[in-house]
């Protein structure tokens, strides 16, 4: 990993969204400089689900050897961060770097969209960024150091990524990749490296459009693994970057599926063994019970295409719950796309539904909430597939 060299003792950096992840690496990654973190984030409680606090953050912080400032702050708030970077300038003298870290995401189409969704990414993506970005900007303009660096996925224009989403996907690997998946993700740790090489670059270094691998190959950094949850191990490819290493597309092959990120001509749908998704609804049928049911409670259609494919249902409403062929009494909750084939694998484990949304051979509509249930049913159900 890159070592710190020590460029940003004293230097004061704002981070949105630092009490977890990536806000947070970027934040104890300058604090080992001797760096002051404005911590400006929502989560003053523990949530149930995710860890960390702005003041547990704080504590991390100051314990890498920094200087640290908690501050309540939801970017969609005008006044909280006002607040803060008031607060900050009080406390510190100034501020030296920004981070615009917060984000919301929402896994869906435009259709099945809610405008609560649209408004909270609009207020947070786009109006928070530019409020704090405004905040700041007066007292960037005073440091010898200052940058603004606004994280986001990797920024393409190709038609390829705007078909099925109307909004930003990159937590699609928590959302749908299931138990496994981080083991073909890399730590954040790249992403606090990356953004430490911006922070030394002079003032003049502005207006870039940087992905994290390339700016640390430029560094000179050359063994990734370090970088790698389960080293050694193949990786997802990124949302939005076209071309791929052929070594990774290599190892993926022997996954079960190979990233298809270009856009190709329509080829002819795989041929699925005989009586292959009959079989496979046969035993999820027999897999069912009223707890499953009571856990899930949704209706789940499968447009397949290919040999014995056509439109099947699951229904986890009913008592009891039912699949069979055709469209579902009720209307479905969730509606999945893809192959025979590739439906077999993926009921059968030899299919991550990772893999096979990201390579565009599963397209899903409707509450992915519930996709994320029935992925979760499918583990289940693979040691009887």
């Amino acid at each position: 990993m890159l070592p710190n060299t020590g460029k940003l003792a004293g230097c004061t950096v704002f981070i949105t969204g630092a009490s977890r992840g990536i806000g947070k690496a970027i934040a104890l990654k300058a604090a080992k400089d001797g760096a002051n973190i404005v911590i400006a984030a929502k989560t003053a409680q523990a949530h149930p689900k995710l860890p960390g606090t702005i003041y547990t953050a704080a504590e991390e912080i100051k314990a890498a050897g920094g200087k640290a400032l908690p501050c309540i702050v939801d970017v969609r708030d005008e006044e909280q961060i006002s607040s803060a970077v008031e607060k900050a300038v009080e406390k510190f003298g100034g501020i030296d770097i920004l981070v615009n870290n917060a984000s919301a995401i929402s896994l869906t189409n435009t259709l099945e969209t809610p405008t609560k969704k649209v408004d909270l990414m609009m207020n947070v993506n786009t109006r928070g960024t530019y409020l704090t970005s405004k905040a700041c900007i007066p007292y960037l303009k005073k440091s010898k150091v200052a940058h603004i660096l606004n994280l986001s996925p990797p920024l393409n224009l190709n038609p390829l990524w705007f078909k099925q989403h109307c909004a930003i996907h990159t937590a699609a690997m928590d959302m749908l990749g299931g138990s496994g998946v981080e083991s073909q993700c890399r730590k954040v740790d790249i992403m606090a490296d990356a953004a430490y090489c911006i922070f030394k670059k002079p003032k003049s270094f502005t207006g870039n459009f940087i992905i994290d691998e390339n700016i640390l190959k430029e560094e000179g950094i050359k063994n990734f693994d370090v970088y790698a949850v389960t080293p050694g191990h193949p990786l997802l490819p990124d949302f939005f970057l076209d071309e791929q290493p052929a070594m990774v597309t290599k190892k993926a092959d022997s996954y079960g599926a190979v990233p298809e990120l270009k856009e190709e001509k329509t080829q002819p749908p795989p041929k699925a063994r005989s009586g292959a998704v009959e079989e496979t609804f046969r035993i999820v049928k027999d897999s069912l019970s009223d707890d499953i049911v009571k856990a899930t409670q949704a209706v789940y259609q499968f447009e397949l295409s290919g040999e014995d494919g056509g439109t099947w249902f699951l229904d986890l409403k009913s008592k009891g719950g039912n699949v069979g062929y055709g469209e579902p009494s009720d209307q479905a909750d969730v509606v999945m796309s893809m192959s025979t084939d590739d439906f077999v694998k993926m009921f059968s484990g030899k299919l991550k539904p990772t893999m096979a949304f990201m390579s565009g051979k599963l397209k899903i509509k409707g509450n992915m909430a519930l996709a994320i249930k029935l992925e979760k049913l499918m583990n289940q159900m693979n040691s009887k597939l």
